[in-house]
């Protein structure tokens, strides 16, 4: 057996040798065109969150008065993704998108420290229980988290905005605002938080209107459900997210020279990836986002991670449901990861 599975990976070590880019971990990877191009609008990843030291963790962008409230009712189950989602209406006729499963709890607490940071991200908010009317007697995923009287347990809502226009997904390899500070900083804070799962699909374009009346293309990282655990893919989905046992083991930085810096996340593929070779390629592939990094932005973003108070860093967790203890836990892993950075 032993025999067989070397076999297997030597195959695949010259699989993936001669599989361009595959494995060329210092290939750069620079910015591309404009993926959307012909609507006039300017790529805008990043704004100055200068009331950072007053922002409301516990409530996020959308703020407490813009949270989910009232009766809510089942609109259609959403089979895309992973996770089990369904869309939902509240009573003001706002829809949201519902997200079960263990990847509820840490995305929000992720968004928090992207809105912080100064990224975009949109309207996320954890509630323990929700009630919806009109569910069907079977889901096809996820009935399992589904209670007797029809309540949902911990759960995420992401509001859906009228008329919001999503132009698509994006590239972490080809992009239009890569190479920049703040694009090196959004590689940095996916390692803060051990968001490993960095495929394209989990990244959205969407084209909105400044204040100033001209179009912008708004890039986020939309799918943040696999942080706060280990700094990859493993068998335990229990460990890979929101799991503070795994979060304290994990490394973050793994080497720093003069000018660049490494981090653990995302980690190289596990054994069992190697199994599906294109995943392996794809998983082996992600890791140059962790890596490289210069030195001067993973500072910059320390620095401004460091204006946030422990009362805010706890506030992130505690908007997702984590208890005192366990909020308390990943605040310190993150306090400790933010003083390192700032140290550069």
């Amino acid at each position: 057996m032993f025999k067989a599975l070397r076999g297997i990976l030597l195959l695949l070590g010259l699989f993936v040798s001669v599989t361009p880019g595959a494995t060329d971990e210092s290939q750069p990877h620079k910015s591309g065109p404009a993926p959307y191009p012909g609507n006039g609008a300017k790529a805008v990843l990043w704004h100055d969150p200068t009331d950072i030291e007053s922002r409301n963790l516990l409530y996020g962008s959308g703020g407490e008065d813009r949270q989910p409230h009232g009766t809510f009712t089942f609109l259609a189950e959403d089979t895309e993704g992973t996770n089990p989602k369904l869309d939902v209406r509240d009573q003001d006729g706002v829809k949201w998108k519902v997200k079960l499963g263990p990847e509820a709890s840490p995305e929000v607490a992720a968004s928090r420290f992207l809105w912080a940071a100064g990224y975009f991200t949109q309207e996320d908010y954890f509630l323990q229980n929700l009630t919806v009317q009109g569910l069907p007697g079977h889901l096809h995923r996820g009935q399992n988290l589904v209670r007797s009287d029809g309540t949902l347990h911990n759960v995420r809502l992401k509001r859906s905005e009228k008329g919001e226009s999503k132009l698509g997904t994006w590239q972490w390899s080809s992009n239009p605002i890569g190479g920049t500070r703040e694009f090196n900083g959004l590689r940095v804070l996916m390692a803060v938080m051990n968001n490993w799962d960095l495929k394209d699909d989990n990244n959205a374009v969407y084209l909105e209107k400044h204040k100033d009346g001209f179009p912008e293309q708004i890039y986020l990282v939309s799918d943040l459900g696999a942080s706060f655990g280990t700094n990859g893919f493993t068998l335990s989905v229990e460990n890979s997210r929101g799991n503070l046992d795994a979060y304290k083991r994990s490394k973050f930085i793994t080497n720093r020279s003069q000018d660049k810096v490494d981090f653990a996340t995302p980690s190289r593929p596990t054994l069992v990836e190697t199994l599906n070779v294109p995943v392996f390629v794809h998983r082996l592939d992600l890791r140059w986002i962790g890596r490289d990094i210069p030195r001067a932005d993973a500072k910059w973003l320390g620095q401004l991670l460091g204006r946030l108070s422990p009362e805010q860093i706890r506030e992130a967790f505690r908007a997702a449901g984590y208890s005192e203890q366990d909020g308390d836990g990943f605040a310190t892993v993150v306090k400790g990861r933010i003083a390192e950075l700032s140290a550069l």
